[in-house]
């Protein structure tokens, strides 16, 4: 039997000009370690299911797509070792869900609420503005800054839930926060970004307390791989957003520090151990 790490990349595919992609430098220093990388673009293939037996010692699930999570989790029932692990991936895509997990483990969140239509919201502008989101968005899509009842018009009105958050208005720069394996990264971002410049932001050493609230999130999720955006307000920090799988743009040798925490997780997986804290 081999003894190089079989990795399968579940990925999405990106026009050839994107300049953000990590991936692809990813994968490179993974077959340079001896490892075998398939990229494996589930939305442009037709998957039988009977067939879906896990052939990888390691499946990483970068993907964003409803069918490439549904089929993460197809694998996961079969036996499949993924990073981050189906659950927490799953869960990372309900805000409602999540929300619940990030209050519960103490991480400082605003008040958060879930209606049933968009009418429901209206009783909460009383109080101050809110940020609506989908709840099962990502990247930032469909957020907006809700103030009076008529920027509800803004949102197709349809079946909810609709997912809201109290807003603060933050001091500076959002601060983006990063953790791979035991290193924590810190980026300062503007929002909304503008230009290419603007996603990279500009990297800062990240504090004591930004870095007990990245270790705290992860230690409730019980991973070691993820995004948090955390706003600076009068309150103090506190945390808007979460990704299980970010594109970490801005962070210096974030693909360097990737690929060994994947190469980490595939031993470990060969070994039959559990991809919780697979990297020291």
């Amino acid at each position: 039997m081999s003894h190089s790490p079989s990795i399968g990349l579940l990925l999405t595919r990106h026009p050839s000009d994107r300049l953000s992609s990590i991936m692809p430098e990813v994968a490179r220093l993974l077959a340079g370690r001896g490892a075998v990388v398939e990229h494996m673009y589930l939305d442009e293939v037709v998957t039988a299911l009977s067939d879906l037996d896990p052939r990888h010692d390691l499946y990483v699930l970068k993907s964003g797509s409803d069918s490439a999570l549904s089929l993460a989790g197809a694998l996961h029932e079969a036996g499949a070792a993924i990073l981050n692990p189906y659950p927490v991936a799953a869960a990372s895509r309900d805000k409602i869900l999540l929300t619940s997990v990030l209050r519960k483990a103490g991480i400082p969140i605003p008040d958060s609420f879930v209606a049933g239509s968009l009418q429901g919201l209206e009783p909460l502008l009383v109080d101050g503005p809110l940020v609506v989101k989908p709840y099962r968005g990502s990247q930032g899509r469909g957020v907006r800054v809700v103030r009076e009842i008529m920027d509800l018009a803004a949102f197709v009105d349809g079946p909810g839930p609709f997912f809201a958050q109290r807003y603060h208005q933050p001091i500076g720069r959002d601060r983006k926060l990063y953790r791979i394996g035991s290193r924590v990264y810190g980026v300062k971002r503007v929002w909304p970004v503008q230009s290419y410049e603007d996603k990279l932001g500009e990297p800062f050493k990240v504090p004591n307390e930004l870095h007990e609230i990245v270790l705290r999130a992860g230690d409730a999720l019980g991973i070691e791989l993820y995004g948090l955006d955390v706003v600076e307000t009068e309150e103090g920090p506190i945390v808007v957003d979460f990704s299980s799988f970010p594109g970490f743009k801005g962070v210096p040798e974030a693909a360097s520090a990737l690929a060994e925490l994947i190469w980490a997780g595939a031993q470990r997986a060969r070994e039959g151990v559990a991809l919780e804290r697979v990297a020291g």
